[in-house]
């Protein structure tokens, strides 16, 4: 899309208020979930595992989901996703009418769920060149981020108050009322075919390849997506370890994680209301460096803190939060920018596989090593390298102006 009129905003926030419903639903009924195991088992290793089994979908089969993105109309995975998710806690809470349910059948729901989001969140960020003007990507990818922040953010607070005033089989249904509320919107947004619809459909294997072609003659692309997968592999699995640092180091409840998971998504929100307003630095590496250090130092000083400073641990993770999106909107944005539409939707679902590969591959070290030595120690470990990742980053992004002198010269 190459209009740079403000027409784009209105399809564009009904698309997001309406996938907002979805959001904070999700957002909600997985807090519960993960809360659930936190509290059923008080293990590093059990939420490990979940967070593995969460991402399974993503690193297995997303590398194909791009396929039928680009294949089919993108609006209509999106309503087939949003209702494979509400039904996935549909028979989560059906099975909490009738007892508490096996963790290894609660893992199962967790893949369903994650399974929905492979094929939702590619299909929307392929959606928005669509309805955005190519000049205007990052800022929208901001806006958008903010909208999703909001739900990230206020998620884990309804999660926690529906938890202390219902049970879990009534939490479930929460999922479903938020489907039907964004499915309903979605219908009246209108995304147009893109090419790769209109034309003639190639093999699955031709059409993987194409996407793979795309990523490997982007220079840019391949050097900007190296320190991001080694973000995933070090600073990802933090996130699915916040909850055991709140229970076991702060001897904190539902409530105390609550604060955490808000104030991290209300960092966020900051981040990206200023790169919506703003567009960020013009140079997407030197912004991923300057998120990796940032992030390393915060990190850095968690796991120092000792147990009594919850507050100044708050603090921390909302600093945190700041931080998180400052490498990931302009990645995104310039994907976005830089790659076809016919291929978008692969390229997209295939970066979004191999950085959820990261994230297990830096599970598989985090559990055993939080397990052994406690969550706060892996903290210091994993801010001392974000440092290493940052610098390197940084050291690349050197690399790439001195290249370009050259030629110029």
């Amino acid at each position: 899309m190459t209009n740079n009129s403000t027409s784009w905003r209105r399809p564009f926030f009904n698309l997001y208020i309406g996938q907002a419903f979805s959001l904070l639903s999700s957002s909600a009924v997985q807090f519960a979930i993960i809360w659930w195991i936190t509290v059923e088992t008080g293990s590093a290793i059990a939420l490990t595992i979940a967070s593995i089994v969460g991402l399974l979908p993503q690193v297995v089969i997303g590398l194909f989901a791009g396929v039928w993105i680009d294949r089919y109309n993108r609006k209509s995975i999106m309503i087939v996703a949003d209702f494979a998710v509400a039904t996935a806690s549909l028979i989560l809470g059906i099975s909490f009418f009738f007892g508490k349910p096996s963790l290894f059948f609660v893992y199962f729901i967790l893949f369903i769920r994650a399974l929905g989001e492979t094929f939702h969140k590619p299909a929307l960020q392929a959606a928005i060149p669509q309805l955005v003007p190519e000049s205007e990507l990052t800022k929208a990818g901001g806006l958008g981020q903010m909208v999703s922040s909001i739900c990230a953010m206020a998620g884990p607070m309804l999660g926690a108050f529906l938890m202390s005033i219902t049970s879990m089989k009534y939490i479930m249904l929460v999922d479903i009322v938020g489907a039907i509320l964004a499915v309903l919107l979605l219908c009246f947004v209108r995304i147009g075919k893109h090419s790769a619809v209109q034309g003639e459909r190639p093999s699955i294997m031709e059409d993987m390849k194409q996407g793979f072609r795309a990523i490997r003659e982007n220079k840019l692309l391949v050097k900007m997506s190296l320190p991001i997968f080694m973000i995933s592999i070090v600073f990802m699995p933090l996130g699915s370890l916040l909850p055991l640092m709140v229970k076991n180091y702060f001897n904190g409840t539902a409530w105390h994680n609550g604060i955490i998971q808000t104030l991290f998504s209300v960092g966020m929100l900051l981040s990206a209301l200023v790169i919506g307003l703003t567009g960020g630095l013009k140079k997407p590496i030197l912004m991923i460096s300057l998120s990796a250090i940032l992030l390393g130092f915060c990190s850095l000083i968690g796991g120092v803190l000792p147990a009594t400073a919850f507050w100044a641990f708050c603090i921390v993770v909302f600093v945190m939060g700041t931080t998180g999106m400052l490498g990931n909107i302009p990645y995104v944005a310039y994907i976005q920018q830089s790659i076809p539409p016919e291929n978008l939707g692969k390229v997209i679902s295939f970066v979004t596989s191999v950085m959820s590969l990261g994230i297990p591959l830096g599970m598989l070290i985090a559990g055993p090593v939080a397990e052994a030595v406690g969550v706060n120690n892996w903290m210091i470990i994993a801010g001392l390298l974000m440092f290493l990742v940052g610098f390197l980053s940084f050291a690349l992004t050197r690399m790439t102006e001195i290249n370009k002198n050259m030629v110029v010269n």
